[in-house]
């Protein structure tokens, strides 16, 4: 490290000319006012300063459904809004450019979100803060519970839960009046989610996990006094919070709700979902657009499908082909719980000598493969929990086993590709760990850049040494098939009028699903409207670009620095990652 005087720093200074002067200043403010909205961003989102192991709100959290919450978001992005206008974009450099396209595009689309009334439907079998607490409170997640701190300061979480529950219980029956609901199908999923949550034993709660695992470093007096705490909220906080929703839900809203599959049921519902597009896929592309593009690829994976099926010479044809897929035991190996976890460390194992053959960067963050908890097994996806940017906490692939005899191999190894390495944990972590992005980029996501970074390394499996077995090759492209049926089926609901069983026979028709399964993935489309697009609109966008610079290249084109430049400015919207890679293609010629 060099160390200059104030004396020298002096003279240097004043070399500089006005227009340089200018220049700096500009530049480092603008660095300052990204460091700023990061700071306010997190005030008002602290479960994700937890996420990113930023502990100093732990004790908070937002009733983020409420009026007054709202306001506070509206008036914090039309700040920073205004601020953005006192920077000549032009005159900073190409990365803090970047930055400035990026927080323009954010400050604007979260604006015009909340215009609209989600608010008044909080509650889903998905997502939302029902399902984050126990997740979190489990002791399992990114809440900490190391020192009595953490522990008193999820109590106060608690307490805020309670007032959470009673705010969305007044939203919910706001939304029945101005018909802002969920179709009654979802909302019936909540039931046994909230029934979960209301034991009489209070030591089988979720919630009394961490103090069965509490640390030996918390003292004796500390352990005793955190124990009555605990059972007192779970008795009088947590299990009458889910017990008044489930009550609510189950004699007054589900009754009441809309039997409609489509949010064009509610009001402006076609705006809203057009507006989701826009929020999922970083484009303008209308839903038409996206439903014929869908039939498109689904007739040409289907195409793909005959040939596996006639490589393995199976006679009949290719419904017949799904079944034998699904329901032969020889594709189920397996008995145990930790057999299914054990085979996908396996593919771990599998993969790991062909990476640095694709990849020049590769995350620091540990990973582990785990167990989708019990209490959300039914109803979740496998899915990816990024670690923590210091390393303490590791990515983590949960994987639901709801019964390990009927778990199919066919799928494994391209669901791996996709949540796991090189799929969300390479993506999500590089990002994490990128010191040269601002802070609020390294935590940003765009559903399309990472569900479609995501979805185009399961096409990297053959170069990975996967794929093999015809059959999981067939398991590939039914994964392929599951994200472009998406397209059809989710623009079905929302803007054609589709029912729920409508979708899921389309689906079953055209891909190696059990009705179970297909009807898990329809009936969550129903709650997130437009959320399964980004899959496939962002995985065309970067197989686009790779053959793009593949063609252009020739002999230049190197794999591993291509991943380089999708990866390294972290999580983009399609546009500016396009951009990106076309400059770098003009700069390898």
């Amino acid at each position: 490290m060099y160390r200059l005087s104030i004396v020298v720093l002096a003279i240097l200074f004043l070399a500089c000319s006005q227009k340089e002067e200018k220049k700096t200043v500009t530049n480092q403010s603008f660095n300052n006012l990204l460091d700023l909205y990061y700071e306010d961003y997190l005030k008002l989102n602290p479960l994700e300063a937890t996420q990113i192991n930023d502990f100093r709100y732990n004790d908070q959290l937002p009733i983020d459904i409420s009026n007054t919450y709202r306001q506070s978001l509206q008036t914090f992005y039309k700040r920073y809004q205004d601020s953005l206008l006192n920077y000549d974009r032009a005159s900073l450099p190409d990365a803090q450019q970047l930055s400035f396209d990026i927080l323009a595009r954010e400050l604007s689309f979260r604006q015009e979100l909340l215009e609209y009334p989600e608010h008044l439907m909080p509650v889903q079998q998905m997502w939302g803060m029902a399902l984050t607490m126990p997740q979190i409170g489990s002791g399992q997640s990114f809440q900490p519970f190391k020192t009595a701190k953490h522990y008193d300061d999820f109590l106060k979480r608690i307490d805020a839960f309670a007032i959470w529950v009673d705010t969305a219980i007044v939203n919910m029956k706001q939304g029945l009046s101005e018909g802002y609901t969920f179709p009654k199908v979802l909302m019936e999923r909540v039931l046994p989610q909230c029934k979960d949550m209301m034991v009489k034993d209070v030591t089988k709660s979720i919630f009394y996990q961490p103090i069965t695992n509490m640390p030996d470093s918390i003292s004796a007096d500390d352990k005793a006094r955190l124990k009555d705490a605990y059972t007192k909220a779970i008795k009088e906080k947590i299990v009458p919070s889910y017990t008044k929703l489930h009550d609510f839900l189950k004699n007054e809203y589900i009754p009441r709700t809309r039997t409609n599959a489509g949010i064009n049921a509610i009001q402006n519902g076609n705006a809203y979902y057009q507006m989701m597009i826009r929020s999922y896929t970083t484009t303008n592309l209308d839903p038409d657009s996206i439903f014929r593009l869908g039939e498109s690829e689904v007739a040409r994976i289907k195409g793909e499908m005959e040939k596996v099926k006639e490589q393995v010479s199976f006679q009949g044809d290719l419904q017949a082909f799904f079944k034998y897929v699904n329901e032969d035991k020889k594709f189920m190996p397996y008995k145990t719980d930790q057999q299914v976890i054990d085979a996908f460390k396996g593919i771990e194992s599998k993969i790991a000598p062909r990476l640095k053959e694709l990849f020049n960067m590769t995350p620091k963050t540990r990973f582990e493969v785990r167990q989708t908890e019990a209490f959300r097994e039914m109803s979740a996806s496998a899915e990816y929990n990024p670690g923590s940017p210091d390393g303490s906490r590791p990515g983590i692939f949960y994987v639901p086993v709801i019964n390990p005899e009927e778990y199919n191999i066919s799928g494994m190894e391209t669901l791996f590709l996709h949540e796991a390495i090189p799929g969300h944990h390479y993506q999500v972590s590089l990002q994490l760990e990128n010191q040269e992005l601002p802070r609020f980029r390294r935590t940003l996501l765009y559903s399309a850049y990472a569900e479609g970074w995501a979805l185009y390394t399961e096409s990297l499996g053959k170069e990975l040494g996967l794929f093999t077995d015809p059959i999981q090759y067939f398991g590939h492209l039914g994964d392929e098939m599951h994200r472009a049926i998406r397209l059809v089926v989710d623009v079905g609901l929302h803007t054609k009028g589709w029912t729920r069983e409508q979708a899921i026979a389309y689906m079953m028709d055209n891909e190696p699903i059990a009705e179970q399964s297909a009807v898990a993935e329809i009936e969550r489309y129903m709650a997130v409207p437009g959320q399964a697009l980004s899959y496939k609109i962002g995985q065309l966008t970067i197989v686009s670009l790779r053959k793009r610079a593949e063609k252009e290249l020739g002999d230049k084109f190197k794999i591993g620095l291509f991943h380089d430049e999708v990866l390294k400015y972290g999580m983009l919207p399609l546009n500016i990652l396009e951009a990106r890679i076309n400059k770098w293609i003009e700069e390898e010629k």
